[in-house]
């Protein structure tokens, strides 16, 4: 963040300039940037059409793929989130982000280190996409911290984190792996979606590419989807060449949506933070759950570097059930009341997920008491969501017998 700024001004105030929110020559300014729509952009005459596409074409009108001024304001916002970034660019959804992140920095021939714990999608990209073109990933423990360094060989072009992950919810030692890699001249990318840049400015702590599921907490209200990539400038032309070749783009009614959803970021990521905290230090203290993965609680790994480089937790955690088997799981999530049953999260509704983490894991074998349940704590109140739990663990418990 900004020195003259607090976080919760600066989500308030970023990416509104004069240009995005006044007209050239007349006095006065609306609050939000509004929607420009265009595809086709008309020039005054050749000459002009010439000399346009003669230049950079970031953040200057010239075809509507490039964007316009809805989408440059939310990617200028974006960046003003990041200490030390040079610009952001803005995807359809998280996964083509990290996507055109990685096939930014890398080339047939190299080596991936990839998080062990790392979304899904992202190692069906790695496995389907990657190795076809003879990029090689290798999958690494998430609490391998300054171990990364030998797993490095002369192949490796890139290390890519996801801290904490959002299924088992490890926290990596960033600043070592950044440091490490930095010193090798290695790109280092990070998946920072379920701290934002709110709670964890991940350049500052020496990552080169911090990519965000804009879908999830930006935009805040589980309709759009939306992904961005914010990185230094050292790589930022990368990011940027790759965007464009790819054709990536989002829709600008997409764009203000975002915008609006990151004005409220600050208040709802604190609300979402203190439910999560309260619903798990509840079911912490439950005899049919075996462990809560939260890392802003002690018992969680990673919990000390959590406390160390974050400012705070999202309403993302896991819970690992005291045996049982998936019929059992099932009646518990089955009949919630308050939470939904689905895919995603970051949302103001709760979200209640079966997540087999074993499916996923090729580094080191995941082992657990029981099955696991993952949540999204929303903006219900938590004493709502608590009781329903409690229902949802009498269900367990008689399902298990």
């Amino acid at each position: 963040m900004s020195k003259d700024r607090k976080p919760l001004t600066q989500l308030a105030q970023a990416g509104r300039r004069p240009e995005w929110t006044g007209m050239p020559g007349q006095p006065g300014a609306i609050v939000s940037p509004p929607v420009w729509r265009a595809s086709t952009i008309l020039y005054d005459d050749v000459a002009h059409l010439r000399s346009a596409a003669g230049r950079s074409t970031h953040e200057r009108l010239f075809y509507g793929r490039k964007g316009t001024p809805t989408s440059w304001s939310l990617a200028d916002a974006l960046t003003e989130l990041e200490p030390g970034a040079e610009g952001t660019m803005l995807y359809p959804s998280g996964v083509a982000a990290i996507a055109c992140a990685l096939m930014a920095v890398l080339n047939p021939g190299d080596q991936l280190l990839m998080v062990d714990s790392a979304y899904d999608p992202t190692r069906n990209f790695c496995e389907q996409m990657l190795r076809p073109l003879g990029i090689d990933t290798i999958y690494y423990d998430p609490t391998v911290g300054a171990g990364i360094a030998g797993l490095i060989t002369d192949a490796t072009r890139a290390i890519f984190m996801e801290s904490p992950g959002s299924l088992t919810f490890e926290v990596q030692d960033v600043p070592a792996i950044a440091a490490i890699a930095r010193e090798k001249g290695i790109a280092t990318l990070i998946d920072n979606t379920w701290a934002t840049p709110f709670f964890f400015p991940a350049l500052s702590h020496g990552v080169d590419i911090s990519i965000l599921a804009c879908t999830k907490y930006i935009v805040g209200h589980s309709d759009v989807m939306m992904g961005s990539v914010t990185a230094t400038p050292d790589v930022f032309p990368r990011i940027q060449k790759a965007a464009y070749l790819f054709g990536q783009m989002t829709s600008p009614d997409d764009a203000w949506l975002a915008a609006r959803g990151l004005r409220t970021l600050g208040v709802r990521l604190n609300q979402h933070q203190a439910s999560a905290l309260r619903v798990a230090e509840w079911l912490a203290q439950q005899p049919d759950v075996a462990r809560v993965l939260h890392p802003a609680l002690p018992s969680c790994p990673g919990h000390d570097l959590w406390r160390r480089d974050f400012s705070g937790s999202s309403g993302l955690f896991s819970f690992i059930l005291d045996g049982g088997d998936e019929r059992a799981r099932a009646a518990l999530i089955d009949g919630l009341a308050h939470f939904g049953i689905g895919y995603s999260w970051g949302g103001f509704e709760s979200l209640a997920l079966p997540v087999d983490p074993a499916r996923y894991r090729t580094a080191k074998p995941w082992q657990a008491e029981g099955p696991l349940v993952r949540l999204q704590i929303g903006l219900e109140d938590p004493d709502d969501l608590i009781a329903d739990l409690d229902a949802g663990l009498a269900r367990f418990r008689a399902a298990r017998a």
